[in-house]
């Protein structure tokens, strides 16, 4: 198959793939640089099976056709509803690219019996996949570029592109939202996303976020906290750390869908994040952006977006990329100090190319 030309089947029509995404948001919004690819390429309908939570996300990314739910919960074999759907699904496409490694992520599109399937070796999966390739972590470091190659031939051997992800808004309801959550724009607006779904390692403490919300409410800013349910009493405690800054700091973490905070997020004049899911979601909305990591690496996973300051120290015994901290000092992000994080915003704010 040649490298870039135009792809057809047998029908003389343009490719139909199907993504088996990942199941994390932010490995979810980096697959994005892959579909930006493939349509590049020609490709005519790309649509993506993934875990139903997925679907406000995807219906964000300009080049998905469809969201396909997976009916079955992370982990969860459940071989009899993976037959059903890829029964389902015969007949509809040419090739499918399995972005997860795993042995359960490549039985649908078996199942659809799908001509081309293509992934990474991970779990045992001759025979399940036939474009079978085999990773190479030097020359393909970044997770991007792991999923962006497979948009490729085996052959191919020039660098591979990364072109940054992109979500698109809802400008239409913006201001509805606004109503709901009581907010306004009158005052300008940092977002803070202090939580983690990987584990606590990952988060910077509460009370650095509070002293970073304070400094900037002191100089006219309002805060918006964005999270999941299970981050709301971290943002209650970085509010409280906030002190008279309380205030003008408001807790969205667990009110929002994940439509909203992205329509919300696309508001913010500058947002502070751990490494995670909301990180990746601001990067792709091109928002000016300070990512604080720990056990994790910038090296693997870094936000895919122009206006970023990435601040990190090093430590004998990181990265681990432990969910709690094996240790139990934190000494990754609790030695990350508030100031600094405060002038690498005014570097965001005063760059010119942003």
């Amino acid at each position: 198959m040649a490298q870039n030309r135009l792809v057809r089947n047998a029908q003389g029509n343009k490719e139909r793939i199907l993504i088996v995404g990942p199941s994390w948001v932010g490995d979810m919004v980096m697959a994005h640089s892959l579909v930006q690819l493939l349509v590049e390429r020609g490709s005519a309908a790309i649509d993506v099976l993934a875990p139903a939570w997925s679907g406000p996300l995807l219906a964000r990314m300009p080049g998905v056709n469809a969201a396909i739910d997976m009916p079955v919960d992370h982990g969860e074999l459940a071989l009899g509803k993976r037959l059903r759907l890829g029964q389902s699904l015969r007949g509809r496409y040419d090739q499918a690219i399995v972005l997860p490694n795993s042995l359960k992520s490549a039985l649908v599109p078996l199942f659809a019996r799908i001509p081309q399937r293509t992934g990474w070796r991970g779990e045992i999966r001759y025979g399940l996949l036939n474009d079978l390739r085999v990773l190479d972590k030097k020359r393909h470091p970044l997770m991007v570029q792991r999923f962006n190659a497979l948009a490729f031939g085996k052959d191919f051997r020039k660098p591979v592109p990364a072109p940054f992800p992109r979500l698109e808004v809802d400008a239409t309801g913006v201001p509805a939202l606004l109503e709901r959550f009581g907010l306004d724009v009158s005052r300008p607006v940092l977002a803070l996303c202090p939580g983690a779904e990987f584990g606590p390692a990952k988060r910077w403490p509460e009370s650095h976020y509070g002293a970073v919300a304070a400094a900037l409410v002191a100089r006219g800013w309002q805060v918006w906290i964005f999270g999941s349910a299970r981050d709301r009493p971290v943002a209650e405690t970085l509010v409280q750390h906030a002190g008279d800054a309380a205030a003008h700091c408001h807790i969205l973490a667990g009110e929002t869908a994940l439509a909203d905070a992205i329509d919300l997020l696309s508001l913010a004049d500058a947002v502070v994040s751990n490494d995670s899911g909301l990180m990746h979601v601001a990067a792709a909305l091109a928002r000016p952006l300070v990512v604080l990591y720990g056990p994790t690496s910038p090296g693997f996973t870094p936000p895919l977006a122009k206006a970023v300051e990435v601040l990190s120290i090093p430590v004998d015994c990181g990265p681990c990329f432990q969910r709690e901290c094996p240790k139990d000092h934190h000494k990754c992000l609790v030695d990350i100090r508030p100031d600094q994080v405060l002038e690498a915003l005014e570097r965001l704010q005063e760059r010119s190319d942003i």
